[in-house]
């Protein structure tokens, strides 16, 4: 099990997220049966894995960060249900709190250099689970932690973002082969928009609330620009979790600044994205279970 297998949960949740915003609840339901079920799963195949996790490694500590996203989904899936929007809630916000200061001890020790050396699509999986950390308290009416974690959350993507785009001026390889984690540079933006969506919708009127909102739609702006070089330069790459996420994502972003914004053509992109965010999830379902018939046909299961 690697670090960043709790995508999958996320992918599926946001999935059925989508579904739901557009009446399609025989596809919403399932998932987010499978979203719910599969978070304990990981989680005890993380504790079981734990020991043999290398946490003075960045990428390590970067992919543990879709344990803090994939509660802030499945908490937003299940919002209507007080009690598991609290429960995953804190039990997203405990795992922040213990990585964020792994990933700075990291970031330290590595220097600038090394960091730009080893900088990656999933380094953005901080700031997607800070960005999901800010719809969480915003949905439980803290309105002022909301904001604090999404300024966090735009903080870190552009850190982030800085350090990758130094990698690849340096690295023309890294620009020919653009891996599928780098789709998260785009559901980073995505679930950026999404929570200042519902940050804008908590504020009174005012110029702090129009500035959440121009920032809201600047991010989902950049976001919609990133999607075609993505598309063009990792399109074979796309049939993994963290292609599947940001798909999702982009979505539900469109979904609800269409309500903010009453922009109904956000609504037909919206469900656009959908089916292919569904198609996807449902290719890279069949990619797995053919990787794990062909681990476990013959041979009995072998941990990865």
């Amino acid at each position: 099990m690697k670090p960043e297998a709790f995508a999958a949960v996320m992918a599926t949740g946001i999935v059925s997220i989508s579904a739901g915003q557009h009446g399609y609840g025989v596809i919403s339901w399932p998932l987010a049966v499978l979203a719910a079920l599969g978070l304990p799963v990981l989680m005890y195949l993380a504790v079981l894995r734990w020991p043999s996790l290398d946490l003075q490694s960045i990428d390590t500590v970067v992919g543990l960060f879709t344990y803090v996203a994939a509660c802030a989904v499945v908490a937003a899936r299940f919002a209507e249900y007080g009690p598991a929007l609290w429960i995953l809630g804190a039990m997203g916000l405990a795992g922040w709190l213990a990585l964020i200061p792994m990933l700075l001890v990291q970031m330290r020790r590595l220097g600038p250099t090394g960091l730009r050396d080893r900088a990656r699509g999933t380094w953005e999986l901080a700031s997607v689970g800070t960005s999901g950390l800010s719809l969480i308290f915003v949905a439980e009416g803290i309105v002022f932690w909301g904001f604090i974690f999404w300024g966090v959350a735009l903080c870190l993507y552009g850190v982030m973002t800085l350090l990758i785009a130094w990698r690849a001026l340096g690295e023309p390889e890294v620009r020919r082969n653009v891996p599928s984690d780098h789709w998260i540079l785009m559901g980073g933006l995505a679930i950026a928009t999404l929570a200042g969506e519902h940050i804008y919708g908590a504020l009174p009127p005012g110029p702090i609330a129009d500035a959440v909102r121009v920032l809201t739609i600047a991010t989902f702006v950049v976001a919609t620009v990133q999607i075609v070089p993505l598309a063009i330069t990792s399109r074979r790459q796309m049939l993994d979790w963290p292609a599947v996420f940001p798909l999702g994502m982009y979505s539900v972003a469109a979904f609800g600044l269409a309500l903010e914004t009453g922009w109904n053509a956000l609504s037909v992109v919206s469900q656009v994205f959908f089916w292919i965010a569904f198609v996807a999830w449902l290719a890279v379902v069949v990619v797995v279970v053919g990787r794990v018939v062909r681990l476990t046909s013959g041979h009995g299961l072998r941990p990865e």
